[in-house]
């Protein structure tokens, strides 16, 4: 059973905004009590979080589909719905987050750091927010908005300070278990170790991680072999160590090609250049294998590498490699410039900025684009047309009347607000009218403005109390 995935497609969706409700306070002796309808709740977040108890991808691999809670709907006595959970998805240390085309949308670094992968919906307003002077009974509330759904890839890319390369059976698996407290799989056949192992290394005061990078073989950078499958986890590496088998048993190789095949599959992958590389020559408690590193230990030094003889079973040359890479990752920490606090940039919206764009698409239809007039768009209820002669009165003050005007629109043009694939169109009319301005002005209801029955009958009951005082005190003879 897989046990490491470092690669998963994960389908995040977050959770849609409660609707507004649209009600009218009833109480006894106040039959019309005016608008009490509350907002909808905001739909939760899909937020990944950086866990460093996270090793692997495993869990999304099994279940890819993830999904936030709702908000709830808002209710009439002005009570608001409740707010949807957020989704909190837990990733290992250096997961990238790429889009379905492969652009990297975050770069996962560092113990709690988080990206947000689907946004939740807005809640719609309820008709008691929607109250104004000149609208004071709306019958209609705002629909909550859909919450975002996206297709992600996560990618692991290990965070360790060294990574050991090398062919199958070089014994890679062999000196990170003697390094450090790691417990890999170790056999004497090829592709034994099948994922990338982890460990962590202790050699004087400095502490650092060693991965152990399975699966390179010549053709790897092309996809021969697991080599394509995880030399991505070399990219964040300080320094890279060459385990050369000096004792293999197959004729046709030899340390030094060994190491030409590999640091040409490394330059084919690219972006390792700059990295410092280290030589361990492994297996130098067999004979012939210490033979055989004193013949090419020579020719190594002379291209400019740092010579290691070491033996993971007789535990040979280990401090010396140890504290040599040490040194290294000390002078890679100490050159890497220190972090500075995330500077916030404020950047002012233009003048001519409209917060919309309208475009010409044929002879007679017309596009509308813009973050608000889809968000109206979305948030209303084209069931209600007291909430479209609304949408029509927002986009109106908005401006896009205008602007359509000066695109060349004329009356009876398709206008579509929305991207191609989910857009609203419908026939322009300018000032468009709503069949709820048949029954007066928009928003308001005349049955607030009729008089009461009871409040009229007790009106009349003063009034003759009055009349009957007022000739009571006419005719007084007193």
């Amino acid at each position: 059973m897989t046990t490491f995935v470092d690669r998963v497609e994960l389908h995040a969706a977050a959770g849609n905004g409660g609707h507004g409700c649209a009600s009218v306070h009833r109480e006894k002796f106040k039959p019309l009590g005016g608008p009490d309808g509350g907002n909808g709740g905001r739909g939760g977040d899909v937020i990944l979080v950086v866990e460093q108890s996270v090793t692997t991808l495993l869990d999304y691999h099994h279940h890819p589909h993830r999904k936030a809670t709702n908000g709830q709907p808002g209710a009439g006595d002005n009570r608001s719905g409740k707010d949807g959970q957020d989704l909190v998805l837990p990733v290992p240390d250096g997961t990238v987050v790429l889009d379905k085309a492969g652009n990297v949308l975050a770069d996962l670094i560092g113990q709690g750091t988080t990206f947000v992968a689907g946004q939740g919906g807005r809640g719609g307003l309820g008709n008691a927010a929607l109250a104004s002077a000149r609208r004071k009974a709306p019958g209609f509330a705002l629909l909550g908005e859909p919450g975002e759904s996206r297709d992600i890839v996560l990618e692991l890319k290990t965070v360790a300070d060294v990574a050991l390369v090398g062919y199958p059976s070089a014994g890679k698996s062999s000196l990170i278990s003697v390094l450090s407290a790691a417990k890999p799989k170790i056999a004497d056949y090829p592709f034994t170790t099948l994922v990338p192992n982890l460990g962590v290394v202790t050699a004087g005061s400095t502490v650092y991680t060693i991965a152990d990078v399975p699966g390179l073989i010549p053709g790897a950078s092309q996809g021969k072999g697991l080599g394509l499958e995880f030399l991505r986890h070399v990219e964040r590496c300080s320094v890279l160590v060459h385990v050369l088998d000096t004792a293999t048993l197959e004729s046709d190789r030899d340390p030094v090609s060994d190491l030409d095949i590999i640091e040409e599959e490394l330059r084919q992958y690219g972006g390792l250049e700059d990295r410092p590389r280290i030589v361990a020559l492994n297996k130098v408690d067999i004979p012939d294998g210490q033979d055989l590193a004193d013949m090419i230990r020579p020719d190594l030094e002379a291209r400019g590498y740092r010579v290691f003889e070491v033996s993971a079973i007789a535990h040979k040359g280990l401090n010396e490699l140890s504290y040599a890479l040490a040194g290294i990752i000390a002078e890679a920490r100490a050159s890497k410039p220190k972090e500075e606090a995330t500077r916030i940039v404020i950047r002012p919206k233009a003048v001519d900025d409209a917060g919309f764009t309208v475009t010409a698409e044929g002879e007679d239809l017309y596009r509308v684009r813009g973050e608000k007039p889809e968000r109206w768009v979305r948030q209303t209820d084209f069931n209600n047309d007291e909430a479209v002669g609304y949408l029509a009165d927002r986009l109106n003050r908005l401006g896009v009347e205008d602007a359509l005007v000066k695109a060349g629109a004329r009356a009876g043009d398709g206008v579509a607000i929305g991207p191609e694939d989910n857009a609203v169109v419908f026939d322009w009319e300018p000032t468009m009218q709503s069949g709820a301005e048949m029954l007066g002005r928009r928003g308001e209801d005349h049955r607030m403005e009729a008089p009461r029955p009871a409040a009229q009958r007790r009106r009349d009951r003063e009034a003759e109390r009055d009349d009957a005082q007022k000739e009571y005190d006419e005719f007084d003879p007193f």
